[in-house]
């Protein structure tokens, strides 16, 4: 009989938010699968646990993957823990989630600790209907994109973010989105645990002031407008459409994948079109 995955969150900061019944599942697994071993002790050390750790991070998933899959297989219970929070939310613990349902291996949570649902809950923003968006794509033509896609999202969106990234990323909303109101949550449950409530333009010109330290949940309110049900492009020709792309910064084989996206039609006939 194959053995149990638990996915036990932990604390994002003060261990007080550490649960009882997370610390009497991690004293009673067969081992422990730690994003970062040398933080996970630090842990253990604290709650007086010992038990074998195991590394399983964004660059050894597939290997440590199977490995751990092997193990539960064979009947070991296993807990895996990121380095703070819950598992499997913007980590590669949702790789590891997807191969054990797929073994027919039983996943088990234990609750805890969010960042991104404390950041929602200070914010003073609409909690009825929300989206989280974790980090946004690094690569710039994938991060173009994202935005894009939100621009209309009337829910509330939660984003995490490194500091030495935060004023290009609320560079590229205001850009996208134009000023929206956003609250800042950082480092949450910490000693410097700070909320800030601003708008965009604000939040702009005080991270230029204040330089950005420690981890962020971004969350920023839904777009209130109307939806036009016009499309941008419906009164422009195929050429213009496809040039409107080259002026936003797309490449060419780029440009004229979103005219054929925009307008329902092949690659082929856009390709027919410009070059005819």
């Amino acid at each position: 009989m194959s053995g149990i995955l638990y996915l036990v969150a932990t604390p994002i900061g003060n261990l007080e938010d550490m649960t009882l019944r997370a610390i009497r599942i991690l004293k009673e697994v067969d081992m422990i699968a730690a994003e970062d071993t040398r933080q996970t002790i630090k842990l253990l050390n604290h709650f007086e646990i010992s038990k074998p750790l195991t590394s399983f991070f964004r660059h050894n998933e597939e290997k440590k993957g199977d490995y751990i899959i092997s193990l539960l297989l064979e009947g070991s219970n296993i807990a895996l823990v990121s380095d703070a929070g819950t598992p499997a939310i913007s980590d590669p613990g949702e790789e590891l989630v997807a191969l054990a349902i797929a073994a027919g291996i039983k996943v088990v949570p234990i609750p805890g600790c969010v960042a991104a649902i404390n950041g929602l809950i200070v914010s003073g923003l609409s909690t009825g209907r929300f989206t989280f968006e974790g980090f946004l794509p690094m690569n710039k033509r994938n991060r173009k994109e994202r935005l894009e896609e939100l621009r209309n999202e009337k829910r509330t969106m939660i984003f995490y973010e490194a500091p030495h990234k935060l004023k290009s990323t609320l560079a590229d909303m205001r850009e996208f989105w134009g000023n929206r109101k956003i609250t800042f949550a950082r480092e949450l449950t910490k000693i410097h645990e700070e909320v800030l409530r601003l708008d965009l333009d604000a939040a702009i010109l005080y991270f230029e002031e204040n330089p950005p330290k420690g981890e962020f949940v971004l969350i920023v309110e839904g777009f209130e407008g109307e939806i036009s049900s016009e499309n941008f492009w419906e009164n422009m020709t195929i050429r213009e459409h496809y040039e409107y792309y080259l002026e936003k910064g797309e490449e060419r084989m780029q440009a004229t994948k979103l005219v054929a996206s925009d307008r329902g039609v092949s690659k082929r006939e856009i390709y027919k079109e410009l070059n005819g």
